[in-house]
């Protein structure tokens, strides 16, 4: 979403950092259109406006459109919504073009793996979303061995 100065760089985003691109201009209404129609937001506008907007629509992690600020001078890439649902790798696929990317997700700013990530790494589903909460807090202090398993089983596990 840009206007202005934004348009341009929202053009520079199209062309190099995303395939699929609809630019679409700011309006009073928009997040709400957008939210129900992408996966991913880039808003090219100030985080506060963003923050305003989008406050009253999300819902829920795991249903949320993924939604990236970044600033018209391409400083800085802000995951603010959907961290591990796509907009920290989004951040980070624009900092090819200068953009800091601010990751603020516990397990990604420490360097560490996050359920989700790992999930989407193994093109898995994560099934017992309740439990990515606790699982992430413990990869964040020691490696959790993954599992696959093949076949029937009965698999039990403590907290």
């Amino acid at each position: 979403m840009a206007k202005g100065a934004g348009i341009d760089t929202a053009n520079g985003i199209a062309g190099d950092v995303v395939d699929a691109v609809e630019i679409l201009t700011y309006s009073d209404n928009i997040f709400k259109q957008a939210f129900s129609r992408y996966d991913a937001i880039i808003a090219i506008m100030a985080c506060g406006i963003v923050v305003r907007k989008v406050g009253v629509l999300a819902v829920d992690k795991w249903s949320d459109p993924a939604v990236v600020v970044v600033d018209s001078n391409l400083n800085f890439a802000i995951p603010l919504l959907g961290g591990h649902h796509g907009a920290n790798a989004l951040a980070k696929r624009l900092s090819g073009l200068g953009c800091v990317p601010a990751i603020t997700t516990a397990t990604e700013s420490h360097g560490r793996p996050s359920v989700e990530g790992i999930a989407d790494t193994l093109s898995c589903e994560v099934v017992n979303r309740e439990s990515t909460k606790n699982v992430n807090m413990a990869l964040l202090d020691t490696d959790v061995p993954v599992v696959k398993l093949r076949g029937p089983k009965i698999v039990v596990v403590d907290e």
